[in-house]
């Protein structure tokens, strides 16, 4: 499975959003992040798209999370920028060729399938099972309970003058 990389800076912007106090244009995420800050602005409109950020107008205007970080999952995220679709896409291969079988024999999935469509299950099971806040929190596990502070400071610093 191949994720697009606007998965992983959706999710980042969604971590450190936990950390804001005020909306942030998404020009700061791009900034903290180093990142193409319009590349950044479309992954945003995907979340602002699904209902998982909305952008507040005006001059202090900028992103903000919906709802709270643990009613946000990673699975929410991944088909908010890459889509809903499965990774797998079965073309009933099984029906070709001269050894081909006939479609009125097809009357349930191929193990092929069947094991992709388990695999993809699994898949989305597991990022289901991990929220923003799980993420957040393995933040401050690993980085220190200050780095998420921290960074919120810094990304409602008036006008983004100090970075």
């Amino acid at each position: 499975m191949k994720l697009s990389g606007g998965v992983e800076w959706a999710l980042h912007c969604c971590v450190v959003l936990t950390a804001a106090t005020e909306p942030v244009p998404a020009a700061r995420l791009a900034q903290l992040h180093d990142v193409s800050p319009s590349y950044l602005a479309k992954q945003m409109q995907a979340l602002s798209r699904a209902d998982l950020v909305k952008s507040i107008q005006g001059k202090t205007g900028g992103y903000v999370l919906t709802r709270a970080a643990g009613d946000i999952t990673v699975l929410d995220v991944v088909q908010a920028v890459d889509g809903a679709s499965p990774a797998f896409t079965c073309t009933e291969i099984r029906q070709r060729g001269p050894f081909g079988t006939p479609p009125e024999d097809c009357t349930k999935p191929c193990p092929i399938a069947r094991a992709m469509s388990a695999a993809d299950a699994a898949w989305r099971a597991s990022l289901q099972a991990v929220s923003i806040a799980d993420l957040v929190g393995s933040v401050e596990e690993n980085s220190g309970p200050e780095a998420l502070p921290t960074i919120g400071t810094w990304l409602n610093a008036v006008n983004g003058s100090d970075g």
